[in-house]
C-alpha cells in the first residue's frame, strides 16, 4: 500500500520569536519549540519569571535547555527538500509588535487598539468594531502596548477625566471622591485645548524653522560673497603688488645703472688726471736732474755758457690742488632710497589695513537699549590706555587708566603708533558690540572720544573730532560740545566732571551722558561703523587730566 504523503505547513517549523526556520531547536516544558538562542535571549530580557512567548505559561525554576535532537534532524531533512522560512510579510506578532488580545495560541499582530475596550485587535478580530453599531462610538487608535496606563489604579476605571488642579488624568469616581471641588473637565475637552496650544507651538516652531532656514541661506550667500570678494581681492592685490615689485625692480635697476655709469665716469676722470700728473712728475724729475748736473759744474765759464740754454719751467695745466671728497660719494642716493622706504612703510601701515569681516546676523529678539545706569553697567568695559600711542607730553598712571598733560616731554621710545601733533592717546582694547565706560576729567580742555585705530598720527586735521575717523565730546568748565569731521555742535547742558559713553557698534549708536546723581543724555550719534573702535582721550592744557573709571 502506498504511503500517504504528509502535508506539512512550513509555519509549523518556524520560530515564533525570530520568525525564521528553527536553528538548534529546543522544546520547553509547555511543548512549544524555539531556537535555543532566541528563547535564551527572550528569557534574559524578561524581568519576571520565565514564560512561553506563545501560551504565556511560566516556569519555576528556569528550565535547562537541551537541543531537541529529533527535531533538529527533521529540520536538516526539511532544509534539504527546499523548505524555506515563512514570508516576511506574515501577520504573526514579533517581540517588537503589539499582539492581538483575542487570538489564542500563536498571536497575530494587532492593527488597532480600542481606548474604550482597552484591548488590541488583529485584522480579523477588529471587524466587529468596524461593522457592529454597538462599537461605532469606540475610539480606535494605532496599536499601543500601554493601554493599561489608561486604567485608574484606585477604582479600576477608564480615566476619561482630567483634573486641572492637580494636572493629571482621573476617572469619574476620582472626580467625585479624591478630586471633589477641583477644576475637572473631560479628557477630550482638555485634549482639545492642549491641541490648540500644541498647534500654536507647532506654528511658532515652523515659523522659526523658516526664519532660520532663511538666515542659513543668507549666511551661505554671505559666505559665498566673502569668499568671492576675498578671492578676487587676493587676485587683484597680487597683480598690483607684482606691478609694484616690477616698478621697484625697474627703478632699482635704473638707479644701479646710473650709479655704475657715474662710477665709471668718475674713475676714468681720476685715471686721466693721474696719468697727466705722472707725466708731469716724470718731466719735472728730468728737469731736476739737469739742474742738479749743471749746479755741480765746477767750471764757471761752462756753467754760465749752459745756463741760458735751459728752457724756462712752464706752468702746469693741472689744478694746484685736488679736493678729495668723503668716502661716501653716493650718500644722497642712499638717503633718497631710505626716505622712499620709510614712506612706503607708512603707506602700507596706515593705508593697506584689512578690516575685520563683521557678519551682521539678525537677532532673534531685538534687545532694548539700556535706560538706567544699572542697565548700562551690564555692558561696562574696563579700559586701559596704550602707552605706544601717547604723545610725549602725556603721563600715564593708575595702571594706565589715567592721563595727565605735562610741561616736560616724557621719555619714551619711538613708535609708529605714537601721536606727534596732538596731545592724545588711544585705548589698548578695541570696542565692538555693546560697551559702556565712564571718564572722570578735570582741567580746561578735555576731549572724550571714540576713534578708528587707523587714524593718522600727525597732521593738522588728525586731532580727535577733526576728521571722519573720530567722534569727540569736548569738556570744559563752562560747556560741552560735540565734534566730528571738523564740524562743531553746541548744546546747553549742566557740566559735570564725569562723562558716560555708551556704544552699540552693531546698531551704530554712540551716546554721551553727563553722570552725577542721575544720568543726562548730552548727545547721541546714529551712524554706521565700518571698523572696530577705540576709546580716546585728548588734552589741550598743562595739568588737564582724564581717567577711565572702575565700574562696579
Amino acid at each position: 500500500m502506498a504511503q500517504k504523503e504528509v502535508d506539512l505547513n512550513q509555519e509549523s517549523f518556524c520560530c515564533s520569536i525570530c520568525l525564521d526556520l528553527l536553528k538548534d531547536p529546543v522544546t520547553i516544558p509547555c511543548g512549544h519549540s524555539y531556537c535555543m538562542k532566541c528563547i535564551e535571549g527572550f528569557w534574559d530580557g524578561e524581568e519576571k519569571i520565565p514564560s512561553c512567548p506563545q501560551c504565556r505559561k511560566t516556569f519555576t525554576p528556569r528550565p535547562v535547555l537541551v537541543k531537541n535532537v529529533m527535531f533538529a534532524a527533521v529540520m536538516d531533512q526539511l532544509k534539504k527538500t527546499g523548505l524555506q522560512a515563512a514570508p516576511a510579510d506574515h501577520c504573526y506578532a514579533g517581540l517588537e509588535d503589539v499582539s492581538c488580545d483575542v487570538c489564542s495560541g500563536r498571536k497575530l499582530k494587532a492593527i488597532k487598539s480600542c481606548l474604550i475596550c482597552l484591548a488590541s485587535y488583529c485584522e480579523k478580530h477588529i471587524q466587529p468594531h468596524l461593522d457592529a453599531v454597538a462599537f461605532k462610538k469606540h475610539k480606535l487608535v494605532e496599536p499601543s502596548g500601554n493601554l493599561q496606563e489608561n486604567i485608574c489604579s484606585i477604582h479600576d476605571e477608564v480615566m476619561k477625566m482630567f483634573c486641572r488642579t492637580d494636572q493629571k488624568c482621573i476617572c469619574y469616581l476620582c472626580s467625585v471622591d479624591e478630586h471633589r471641588g477641583h477644576d475637572t473637565v473631560s479628557a477630550a475637552a482638555e485634549r482639545t485645548e492642549r491641541q490648540r496650544d500644541l498647534e500654536e507651538s507647532q506654528q511658532q516652531i515652523q515659523q522659526r524653522i523658516q526664519d532660520r532656514e532663511k538666515e542659513v541661506k543668507l549666511l551661505q550667500q554671505e559666505a559665498e560673497a566673502i569668499n568671492h570678494s576675498a578671492d578676487q581681492t587676493v587676485k587683484d592685490s597680487e597683480k598690483i603688488f607684482t606691478q609694484m615689485i616690477r616698478l621697484i625692480q625697474n627703478r632699482s635697476r635704473d638707479v644701479k645703472q646710473q650709479i655704475r655709469s657715474q662710477q665709471q665716469t668718475g674713475v676714468s676722470r681720476v685715471k686721466d688726471l693721474q696719468e697727466e700728473l705722472e707725466q708731469e712728475i716724470t718731466e719735472l724729475k728730468r728737469r731736476d736732474a739737469e739742474l742738479k748736473q749743471l749746479s755741480l759744474t765746477e767750471d764757471h765759464s761752462q756753467f754760465l755758457l749752459n745756463y741760458p740754454s735751459l728752457p724756462p719751467l712752464s706752468e702746469s695745466t693741472l689744478s694746484s690742488s685736488i679736493n678729495v671728497r668723503p668716502l661716501r660719494y653716493f650718500e644722497d642716493v642712499t638717503a633718497a632710497v631710505s626716505e622712499l622706504r620709510d614712506k612706503l612703510q607708512d603707506i602700507l601701515r596706515y593705508s593697506l589695513t584689512v578690516t575685520r569681516v563683521d557678519v551682521l546676523l539678525p537677532e532673534p529678539e531685538s534687545e532694548p537699549q539700556p535706560k538706567s545706569r544699572a542697565d548700562f553697567f551690564k555692558y561696562s568695559h574696563q579700559i586701559t590706555l596704550d602707552p605706544n600711542t601717547a604723545h610725549r607730553r602725556l603721563l600715564l598712571s593708575e595702571e594706565n587708566r589715567k592721563v595727565t598733560m605735562m610741561e616736560q616731554l616724557q621719555f619714551c621710545s619711538d613708535h609708529p603708533d605714537r601721536f606727534t601733533d596732538f596731545f592724545q592717546v588711544l585705548s589698548r582694547e578695541s570696542l565692538t558690540g555693546r560697551c559702556y565706560w565712564e571718564v572722570e576729567w578735570s582741567g580746561f580742555f578735555v576731549y572724550v572720544a571714540v576713534v578708528y585705530k587707523n587714524i593718522s598720527r600727525s597732521g593738522d586735521q588728525r586731532g580727535f573730532g577733526l576728521n571722519d575717523k573720530s567722534w569727540a565730546l569736548f569738556c570744559s568748565p563752562n560747556r560741552f560740545s560735540f565734534f566730528h569731521n571738523n564740524i562743531k555742535t553746541s548744546f546747553s547742558a549742566c557740566v559735570s566732571s564725569r562723562v558716560g559713553v555708551y556704544l552699540d557698534h552693531r546698531a551704530g549708536v554712540l551716546s554721551f551722558y553727563s553722570v552725577s546723581e542721575r544720568m543726562t543724555l548730552l548727545y547721541r550719534v546714529q551712524t554706521t561703523f565700518t571698523q572696530p573702535l577705540h576709546a580716546g582721550l585728548r588734552l589741550d592744557w598743562f595739568g588737564d587730566t582724564a581717567e577711565f573709571c572702575k565700574l562696579k
